[in-house]
């Protein structure tokens, strides 16, 4: 179990400090908005009002002893830029901030950030790519060339086994796990028979996996 600090009540924070709770780490979540702050109270292990961008108050909490400091603040890069520089200052472990471009990045990176996100900018890879693909049902992006995709079979495979089709030797693809009626298996040999209504959840370029799968 991790001791974790979420900094931003916003949309995102909130669902990040529910998230990890329920994941059955220990969570603070700090705003400077009292209804927000009370709103949370009964989700995390404790929820405070202030100023995450004033020195004294962060120091108040101790920010050496928790796992992780991530800052979700969203609408508000300058509190954000000031909240990611006081945590690395103070001694935090690993500080994660949220951007929404890349240039936000390029500051909280040099300014404290051990890592950053981009929620808005993640889902909308996300949607784009499910979204314009009758094909693609999930899609995890893992680098600038590789991601997990949920993906249905071609139907000329069904009847066929996982051996025969040979998608990792022509294609350089893996085959993570099968799905059918909401049921994943995971233990994926050769002698897999594929059926229909059965999606795959597979490893690979983007560009092998379209070129396999047609999309």
């Amino acid at each position: 179990m991790k001791s974790i600090l979420v900094i931003g009540l916003g949309n995102f924070g909130r669902l990040v400090a529910k998230n990890i709770r329920e994941l059955g780490h220990e969570v603070m979540a700090v705003d400077k908005n009292e209804e927000r702050v009370n709103e949370m109270l009964s989700v995390v292990n404790d929820a405070v009002i202030g100023d995450s961008t004033n020195e004294d108050f962060l120091k108040s909490l101790g920010i050496n002893n928790f796992d992780v400091c991530i800052v979700t603040i969203g609408k508000d890069f300058q509190s954000s830029l000031e909240t990611t520089s006081l945590l690395k200052e103070l001694g935090g472990k690993l500080v994660v901030s949220r951007a929404n471009r890349d240039v936000q990045a390029k500051f909280l990176l040099k300014n404290g950030a051990d890592e950053v996100v981009y929620p808005e900018k993640q889902m909308a890879e996300w949607v784009a790519t499910c979204y314009t693909s009758s094909h693609i049902f999930d899609y995890i992006k893992l680098d600038e060339n590789h991601a997990i995709y949920e993906v249905d079979i071609p139907d000329y495979w069904i009847g066929q086994t996982v051996g025969k089709i040979e998608i990792r030797k022509k294609y350089g693809i893996n085959i993570l796990a099968t799905k059918k009626n909401g049921v994943m298996n995971m233990n994926i040999g050769p002698e897999v028979v594929f059926s229909s209504n059965m999606t795959l959840l597979v490893l690979g370029e983007h560009k092998m996996v379209q070129k396999c799968f047609h999309i």
